[in-house]
């Protein structure tokens, strides 16, 4: 009776530490893959948006991206009124919506080529954020893994060291 019971209370553990996460775990502090940038995803209604809230490298580090040393900014966006943002604080994904284990039919921006695709987004763990944008329909796409960012002192654009604090 024991062993039984204690074979039961095993699996029943098993099973908890292995549940799918809920869908407001989306929220906080993600890491891109390579480490080079952090993105803050947010509520923004009922919807899901996020911004670049860190940069591994904030300014330019050589002249064929822009002026060396100069803060990173959105210059390859197709509006001209829009290329002098920085790319710190720019919201890059918004309108994002739960259906089922998937947050969909939003968009993302790529400051890095100044286009915006379609985009869906699924937690695949606590720690682990699938995201694939695409153009048109989701097999001509790209998915990019995440990871929760744990909390820790951030650089920002003037190299000042702040800590994250969720909205």
């Amino acid at each position: 009776m024991r062993i039984s019971l204690l074979i039961l209370l095993s699996m029943f553990l098993a099973t908890a530490a292995f549940a799918s996460a809920e869908p407001n775990d989306l929220f906080g502090v993600w890491l891109t893959e390579g480490g080079g940038a952090k993105l803050e995803i947010f509520p923004c209604g009922e919807k899901a948006c996020g911004k670049v809230i860190w940069l591994k490298h904030p300014n330019y580090v050589n002249s064929g991206d822009g002026p060396v040393g100069m803060e990173k900014v959105d210059r390859k966006n197709a509006d001209p009124a829009l290329r002098s943002r920085s790319i710190i604080g720019l919201k890059v994904m918004e309108g994002l919506s739960l259906e089922g284990d998937w947050w969909r039919n939003g968009s993302c921006y790529d400051p890095q080529s100044g286009t915006t695709y379609q985009c869906k987004m699924r937690l695949e763990s606590a720690t682990e954020l699938r995201l694939r944008g695409f153009i048109g329909i989701s097999l001509l796409g790209r998915t990019y893994t995440l990871s929760r960012e744990q909390s820790s002192p951030m650089q920002t654009a003037n190299n000042r060291v702040t800590k994250y604090v969720p909205h």
